[in-house]
């Protein structure tokens, strides 16, 4: 309970000292951001003198690092015009280890907003995420559920991109990185009859989102506005090349994720989003894909208890099922909010998950347990937001092949939390 009452409190805090514009923004990327001229929190930075801080640096919590603090951002217009230094460094209690990234960009071109950047981090990564590099910031600067993630695997990591706002509605990245992966579980990927538990990757990347819908606009008194429409398209390819500074594994894995946005007269509003991720070669599970599961390994309901996600399946513990094609589709229809009194006004959403997936070659994964996700999984629920201070109720129920013999075990209960600043 002790991380549900931080929470609280840090929600709590965090409200009370920042009341602007929501935080569901983000097409852009770190160097990018510096040219928009908005709200300076509207892309998750707050600005000091010549630095932006980074705020999803500040403080994070997990199952492995336990409370991570840290400090990150980078340099802004005030410091260089034309050039970006940036970086963080976080410390977990839990594991007492430091993390830390450094890197510069250098803008190539001011009308494209195209930077070209080199990092290098080292750090950890839930097993199992894909994410898009240009959606690193679309949906919120807190993502909820990592507060319940169990499994990781530690990284080191060079890398360099291009990133550029080809248009209002097209945004592209390319980037090539060389990672060496350690990892804390007992896993072992089992590559030609040789277990490994430690390897190397050298990948390519390219990354798109396209947002046809997306325009400016001048309102009454001639300031330019920003329309952020649907729907979205995310795609993006990676190839990892074997043998280049001595990588170990060749494949291939795509990513396709359609997000579209209904918003009605009533008030009322529907949200779609559609995802499918495909991995074909050597890939170890460190670099598969999972439905973003946010259900803790516990016995009881109220033992499970904690904070919901944003877009993850509640009912899904951590670690079941792993896949090497996944599709995803999530529906969440928002009715009109309930106005109790003035400023108390409720909302009751509701929601609807399911995942197909599969894997080939399950038996070169070993030392941890998991499912696929050869059946269609469901799951079912709702949520009750914006109760008190942004947080608000979630329940949810898992039917249909996966349902599990005991009743409870089927069922999710949480909070959630919807940053207003």
């Amino acid at each position: 309970m002790q991380k549900i009452f931080f929470l609280i409190f840090f929600g709590i805090a965090f409200y009370a000292t920042a009341q602007v514009p929501a935080i569901q923004t983000g097409k852009d990327s770190i160097a990018s951001i510096q040219d928009k001229k908005e709200h300076p929190l509207s892309s998750g930075y707050y600005p000091i003198g010549f630095f932006d801080i980074d705020l999803k640096t500040l403080i994070k919590l997990n199952n492995y690092e336990g409370f991570r603090l840290g400090i990150g951002g980078l340099t802004n217009d005030k410091l260089f015009e034309n050039y970006k230094f940036g970086g963080y460094y976080a410390y977990g209690f839990k594991d007492k280890t430091s993390k830390y990234s450094l890197g510069a960009s250098a803008r190539i071109n001011k009308e494209r907003k195209a930077w070209v950047s080199i990092y290098y981090a080292d750090d950890v990564k839930e097993i199992g995420a894909f994410d898009y590099l240009t959606d690193a910031r679309v949906y919120s600067i807190f993502e909820p559920r990592l507060v319940n993630i169990t499994q990781f695997y530690k990284y080191r990591k060079w890398f360099a991109n291009i990133a550029s706002e080809l248009s209002p509605k097209f945004l592209g990245e390319f980037r090539v990185a060389h990672s060496n992966v350690t990892n804390i579980e007992n896993y072992y990927f089992i590559n030609n009859n040789i277990p490994l538990s430690n390897y190397r990757l050298a990948e390519a990347t390219v990354s798109v989102r396209i947002s046809p819908k997306t325009n400016f606009f001048t309102n009454e008194d001639g300031t330019k506005e920003y329309f952020d429409g649907f729907p979205k398209i995310s795609a993006q390819i990676t190839k990892g090349f074997k043998g280049v500074f001595d990588s170990d594994f060749n494949y291939t894995k795509f990513g396709l994720k359609l997000d579209y946005y209904i918003k009605r007269t009533d008030l009322s509003s529907t949200n779609v989003l559609l995802e499918g991720s495909l991995a074909t070669g050597d890939v170890p599970l460190t670099h598969l894909f999972h439905s973003y599961p946010n259900q803790p390994t516990k016995d009881e309901v109220l033992q499970r208890f904690s904070v919901a996600g944003v877009q993850s399946f509640e009912t899904m513990y951590f670690g079941e099922f792993f896949s090497d094609k996944l599709t995803t589709l999530q529906v969440k229809h928002s009715l009109r909010r309930f106005k109790l009194t003035e400023k108390w006004k409720p909302e009751l959403v509701l929601i609807t998950r399911h995942a197909l997936g599969d894997m080939k070659n399950t038996e070169n994964h070993f030392g941890i347990p998991f499912n696929t996700l050869d059946k269609l999984y469901n799951e079912t629920g709702f949520e009750i937001n914006k109760i008190l201070f942004g947080f608000g109720l979630s329940a949810a129920y898992r039917y249909g092949y996966y349902n599990l013999p005991k009743f409870s075990d089927n069922i999710s209960f949480k909070f959630t939390f919807y940053l207003q600043i």
